[in-house]
């Protein structure tokens, strides 16, 4: 191939986007478990995979600043937790075109933990991308009041997580911040243990892939900014949505007409918006 072909971070991240897509597919075909169970899939069979690898590497368990990774990895299980309770209610790519907005969590957190500063362009396109929730909201009844909170909740943990990781960087390695997520899903999980039932049949080739799917895509995407910047990538982590509704389409049977796809397309436009608005400041 020329030198002109499609460079490897597009080609890792949309293999990371496929894998998350299905990652959700699988936490909305499994609906019948509590979303904590479920949880538990997702961190365990990453954490299989990490773990010992962590040790053959010889990377800190523990980390320079556990108590940061701590809260990343309490953090990040509400935000999962929430998320996956919400998917079992509401179509997958409802869900997660909403949690979308997360970008704007996170603009607005950096305004007080890191001393950013938002420009007006990127207020009107947070803007943009709100308004497409609203309408979204509107015009597709299967998304009820609570489950619309769980997401944006799931959103606004998401924009912390992403704070919190930033300052994390520069001290602790991708995996150790891993592990401590995988860990905190792990623990907190089985906290629900009351709830959980026993996987039967093809239900065990389900639970056991949706933690693998999650590795592949936290795997890929983190190849995918190694080889490309930011900016360049930013827009194709939407392609996750796009996944979601064709493969929700063909297995789940979830349908959406014009005016919900609509709202979906404000949502990204409102994202690309930003990561275009960033870009030019840079």
């Amino acid at each position: 191939m020329t030198k002109s072909a499609i460079p490897k971070g597009i080609i890792y991240i949309l293999i990371a986007t496929f894998a998350f897509a299905w990652m959700n597919i699988n936490a909305k075909y499994l609906s019948d478990f509590h979303p904590m169970q479920v949880v538990f899939f997702r961190a365990i069979g990453t954490y299989i995979f990490v773990l010992p690898f962590m040790a053959i590497k010889g990377i800190s368990f523990v980390g320079y600043r556990p108590k940061l990774l701590l809260l990343r990895g309490i953090v990040g299980v509400l935000s999962l937790s929430a998320f996956f309770w919400a998917v079992q209610r509401i179509p997958v790519g409802s869900a997660i075109s909403i949690r979308y907005v997360a970008p704007f969590f996170t603009a607005f957190l950096s305004i007080y933990l890191l001393k950013e500063k938002i420009n007006k362009y990127q207020w009107l396109s947070f803007l943009i991308a709100f308004l497409g929730v609203i309408l979204l909201k509107g015009v597709d009844t299967r998304i009820d009041l609570l489950s619309l909170f769980a997401v944006l909740f799931s959103a606004l943990s998401v924009g912390l997580v992403f704070v919190l990781v930033r300052m994390l960087a520069k001290t602790e390695k991708v995996l150790t911040i891993i592990h401590y997520f995988m860990l905190c899903c792990i623990i907190f999980s089985l906290c629900f243990l009351q709830f959980w039932r026993w996987p039967t049949g093809q239900e065990w080739i389900w639970v056991s892939s949706i933690g693998v799917l999650g590795l592949i895509g936290q795997v890929y995407m983190t190849m995918a900014f190694k080889h490309s910047e930011a900016t360049l990538l930013a827009p194709f982590k939407y392609m996750e949505l796009i996944y979601a509704v064709i493969i929700g389409y063909f297995f789940l049977q979830e349908k959406y007409n014009i005016y919900a796809i609509g709202a979906m397309a404000l949502i990204i436009l409102g994202m690309i918006m930003n990561v275009l608005v960033k870009r030019k400041q840079q």
